[in-house]
């Protein structure tokens, strides 16, 4: 009887999480790809604000990996015609880049002569 219920709960639960992603979807603050969820608030902030959002919604700032992942960051630039932060920071090198937890980027995607350092990248 105990396995029944909590098996009615996990569907309940399952419900409504789908529910919530339908309307995210509609809303355009939620894409996947490669199993992992990218979302979006909607809302404008500078950098410190949205590190620290995503951190208190469980996340981080989106560093695109691959491909698919640059495409769903871009998703987002489109749907709400503007740019994004990224997880990835300057090194001590100037003009090399790497992640924000200090890691090295295996996937770049650069606009020519990009970044360049001008104004805000």
């Amino acid at each position: 009887l105990v396995d029944n219920e909590m098996e009615d709960v996990i569907r309940q639960l399952e419900h409504q999480i789908s529910r919530l992603e339908g309307v995210l979807h509609l809303e355009k603050k939620i894409t996947a790809s490669g199993g992992k969820i990218f979302a979006t608030n909607g809302k404008k902030a500078d950098f410190h604000t949205t590190l620290k959002k995503c951190k208190e919604a469980g996340g981080s700032i989106a560093t695109p990996r691959n491909p698919g992942e640059n495409d769903a960051i871009l998703y987002f630039v489109k749907s709400f015609n503007t740019y994004a932060y990224l997880g990835i920071k300057e090194s001590l090198i100037p003009r090399k880049f790497q992640c924000l937890d200090g890691t090295q980027l295996n996937y770049t995607n650069w606009h020519l002569n990009e970044p360049s350092g001008k104004g805000e990248e």
